[in-house]
This record gives structure tokens, sequence and C-alpha cells, in this order.
């Protein structure tokens, strides 16, 4: 570290990240364009390192970065005393997403099972068989539904 902020590879390697994601943030405007150093080189303030591990923490938990960059845009606007747009609000509703994920993949989870429980070998043959568990005639019937409406 410098004595005015951390340069690109060091910003980087302190919050795990690659350089390439630092200039991608700032695109994005996560991040603040950084202050320049006489030689033109990027200078971050020392707790980017934190916004940036915000960030990746944020990603981790299933958020977009697009709802990251929302979050962090409540945040600071938080002094309006709006509280729907906020952690708690987003964190329910991703909650609920994950529930619902949770639940699809238990459901595939347990069609697998079946599918090797019953010897499922060729997706066409099993398509045709009557013991195949896997959901053919339901996602057909589900598309044939949603192009007739």
């Amino acid at each position: 570290m410098t004595g005015s902020g951390l340069r690109s590879g060091q910003l980087a390697d302190a919050a795990g990240v690659n350089q390439q994601t630092l200039r991608y943030y700032e695109r994005r405007g996560l991040l603040d364009s950084p202050q320049r150093s006489p030689g033109g080189h990027r200078l971050y303030p020392a707790e980017t390192v934190t916004l940036l591990r915000v960030i990746k923490t944020a990603q981790r938990l299933g958020f977009t970065l697009n709802e990251v960059a929302d979050l962090l845009d409540a945040g600071r606007h938080q002094q309006r005393g709006r509280t729907d747009t906020g952690l708690q609000a987003r964190a329910r509703e991703k909650l609920i997403e994950v529930e619902q994920r949770l639940t699809d993949l238990t459901d595939i989870r347990d069609t697998l099972r079946d599918a090797i429980s019953a010897g499922c070998d060729d997706l066409v043959a099993c398509a045709e068989s009557t013991r195949c568990p896997l959901p053919f005639t339901e996602m057909v019937e589900r598309n044939d539904r949603a192009d007739t409406s």
C-alpha cells in the first residue's frame, strides 16, 4: 500500500479478485473511478477491499450484480427512510427464491434417483416406456399449453 491508496494489483490480491474484475465493477458503477498516481496507476482507497468483499459475499448468497448494485445504492440512500428496498426486504425475496430452487432441486434429485432405479439408459427409449420416471410428458404438455396461450 502506498500513502495514497492501493494499486490495482494490491487491491485485487487483498480482496481475492482479479484486476479485470476491478475494471468491470468500475464500468458497472459498483466501484467509483479511482484516483490516479502521477504515473497513471489506479489508486483505490483502503476501504475498497471491504466493498469488494461485500460484493463477492452478496454474489455467493445468490444476488446478481444488478441486485448488489441496487442494495449498495439503497444502503447509500438509507437515510431517506425507505425500508422496502434495503437488505431485509431483498434478503427475504432472495430466501423465497432459494427455497423454491431447493424444492426444484429436490424434485430433480428424486426424479434422477427414480430414473436410475428404473434402469433408464437411453433417453428416447425411456421416454417411450410406461415406467419412465422422467417428466417428458409433463414438459410437452406444459409447452403445448404455453404455445396456445
